[in-house]
This record gives structure tokens, sequence and C-alpha cells, in this order.
């Protein structure tokens, strides 16, 4: 694909500004939906969007060029993401205020960090440990409310899960680093695939009862910009730009621009040691993303000089 700049930066700044309005639609539709309801809700909902996006695009031909390993692996992968993910990060919102749920769940980035060393063999370093105690600081900060000293949490079972959330997420994605599928095709099957167990929690789990209409407009914007179309405006920008972690960096503002929409939409008074907390988790991923940036700009530094050297 072509590089456009100003086209990644319209894609990403699209994709930045729906992914802040997701912490308010969680909240409000959960006033409505359980949350294994609005999972499954969202989960067809965005399976039916990401289906009709490739589609048009033409990869749907793709789907018919995996081998059976590839479609187990997406099952598999359909456990983590979406459905063991979005169960665990759904209850976490219908028991935490949305300007609490929201910054815990960014520490994903730190759990994908820590897991890697295991699963992927690398190396522990020095800014890891110190990234992420500056996040969960931030964490303790969340939810306590400030009480930090007192270490009175406003619903420990609702950090907990937020917290835990990460897990699934970030394992996601590693399993994700050795696919070679495209990546929307891949996004696609996942939800595709894990269906048949959203729908079995959803039997089993929800009561019969016919689904309030403002809940199910909820699951729906959920499904198309939470789970589908955002992700394909983020997938392009990146295909887009010659510069990725510029792009990247555009993701720090949606935290604190849903933070504005939870004010305003949701209606929640926003808390000094929610802005705190928010800042301590956001300043712990740059500090861990600026390092990896210096790192690779050495190797690539040093194996630019071993070239030389080598009269390439």
């Amino acid at each position: 694909m072509e590089r456009n700049p100003k086209k990644a930066l319209l894609y990403a700044l699209g994709a930045v500004l729906l992914w802040s309005t997701v912490a308010s639609a969680f909240k409000l539709t959960l006033d409505f939906l359980e949350p294994v309801e609005l999972l499954f809700y969202a989960s067809v909902v965005s399976t039916a969007t990401l289906g009709v996006a490739i589609a048009v695009s033409g990869r749907l031909r793709l789907l018919r060029a995996l081998p059976r390993g590839a479609w187990l692996r997406s099952a598999a992968l359909g456990l983590l993401n979406p459905f063991l993910y979005y169960l665990i990060l759904f209850k976490a919102y219908d028991l935490l205020p949305a300007q609490e749920a929201q910054p815990l769940n960014y520490t994903w980035a730190v759990t994908l960090a820590l897991l890697s060393i295991p699963l992927l063999g690398q190396r522990i370093r020095a800014r890891d440990i110190v990234a992420a105690l500056i996040c969960y600081a931030g964490v303790v900060v969340i939810g306590t409310r400030g009480d930090v000293l007192g270490l009175r949490f406003s619903s420990p079972l609702g950090v907990a899960l937020a917290l835990l959330s990460t897990l699934p997420w970030a394992l996601y994605w590693i399993y994700n680093t050795r696919r070679k599928t495209d990546p929307a095709v891949a996004l696609f099957l996942n939800f595709l695939l894990s269906l048949p167990p959203v729908f079995a929690a959803f039997l089993v789990w929800t009561p019969v009862r016919v689904p309030d209409l403002r809940g199910l407009a909820g699951a729906a914007y959920t499904g198309v910009f939470e789970m589908g179309l955002t992700f394909l405006l983020w997938l392009t920008a990146l295909r887009h730009t010659d510069n990725a972690s510029r792009v990247g960096n555009l993701i720090f503002l949606s935290p604190f621009l849903s933070l504005v929409l939870i004010r305003f939409v949701v209606g929640e008074t926003i808390l000094a040691s929610s802005v705190l907390g928010l800042a301590l988790v956001v300043a712990g991923l740059l500090f861990q993303r600026l390092g990896a940036r210096r790192e690779t700009s050495k190797r690539e530094a040093g194996g630019g000089g071993r070239e030389m050297r080598n009269g390439k």
C-alpha cells in the first residue's frame, strides 16, 4: 500500500476518537443489559461488520486458502478475544465507574511486556520494572480513590477484574505475533469462531427476556466501533504511515478524551484521583515505549556500523 502520512493521520485520529467513546458506551449500555448479553449482541454485530468489510475489500477468498490449523488457531484465540477478554471487561465496567475501569484496563501494555518474558523469551529490563511500578502506582490511586495509605479499594472485585482483563488481551496479542494470516481476516475468524461459546454462555447465564432497545443500540455501537471498524481504521493508518511510532503515540490521547466524554455523556463527576491515576498509568506506558524506541535506534545504528565495517 502506498505511504500517505496525511491519510495515516486522519485514519488514526478517527480510530482514537471512536475508541474514546467506547467507555461511555459500555457504561450506558450496561444499564440495560447484563455483561454476557452485551458480549453476545456486540459479537454478532461485530462479526457481521467485519464479514462485510473483508467481503467489500475482496479478502473473502483468503478464507478458502487457509489451512485447517489456521482455523483451529483462530478458534483458540477467539476464546481469549473476544470471549474471555470482553466478558471480564464488561463485568468490571458493571462494577466500577467508567472513569476507573477505563484507565485500569490500559495497563494491558504492562501485562504484555511482563508476559513476553516467559512466553517469548525476552529479557526483563530495568525500564520494564520501573514502568510497571509507575503504572501500578496509578492503579492503586484509582482503585482506592486517593486513599493510598488506607488501601481501601472502592470495589476490590471490580479492580481485580479490570486488571484480570489485561491477561487474555495480552496473551491474544502475544500469540498473534506468530500468525501470518491477514489481520482483518484473522480478527473476523476470531469473532466468527467465538460465537458458539459466547452463545452458550448467553444461554446459561442470561434470563429469558426481550432485551431493551436502548441496550441493543448500545451493543450495536460497541460491535461496530469497539470491536470492528475502528480496528480496521487503525490497521489502515499503520499501513499508510511512514512512522508507526508517531501514529502509535496518538493512542495516548484516547483515555483523556474518554474522561471528558464520561463526564458529559455518562454524567460521572471526575475525581482528582482518577485523573492522577490515569496520568501515572500513561506516564508508565510512555516511559516503557520511549525506552524501547531508544534500544531499537541503538540496534539499528549498530547494525549500520557493522555493515559499513564489512564494506557493504
